[in-house]
Order: C-alpha cells, then structure tokens, then sequence
C-alpha cells in the first residue's frame, strides 16, 4: 500500500497540477509576445487549400464523442 494520501493529493476530475502548469505556460507564451504570430498563422491555415478540413475537425471536436453525447 502506497503512502497516505492527503486531500490535497486528490484532484478529481480536474487536475489543479495541470491547470496551474497550463497557466504558467500561457503566461510564457504570452510574455514572449509570441500570440500574434500564432494567430496570425492560424488564420493563414484556415484560408488555406487545408481550412476546409482544419473546420470540419473542429466541429467534430466540439461534437463530442459520438457514443457519448456532448464531450
């Protein structure tokens, strides 16, 4: 048996670890002034000859899984 776990190593269905390391790298990406860039590529990918698939596979996304319902 592993050692005691404390309920602040419980994290449940949201993962405060992940969340607190996804918004240390927003943070980063942010502060390097790299978001306009990035959007900017984006939007030349999105008008691009492969947008058409880049919306489809969103909206597929945004679907949730099939079997499931809404993700």
């Amino acid at each position: 048996m592993a050692g005691k776990q404390t309920k602040n190593d419980i994290e449940g269905e949201g993962s405060y670890s992940g969340t607190q390391a996804y918004n240390a790298g927003l943070a980063r990406f942010l502060k390097a002034g790299k978001a306009d860039k990035a959007a900017k590529e984006a939007r030349r990918a999105l008008e691009s000859p492969e947008g058409k698939d880049l919306k489809a596979a969103e909206a597929k996304g945004k679907a949730g899984h099939p079997a499931k319902g809404r993700a």
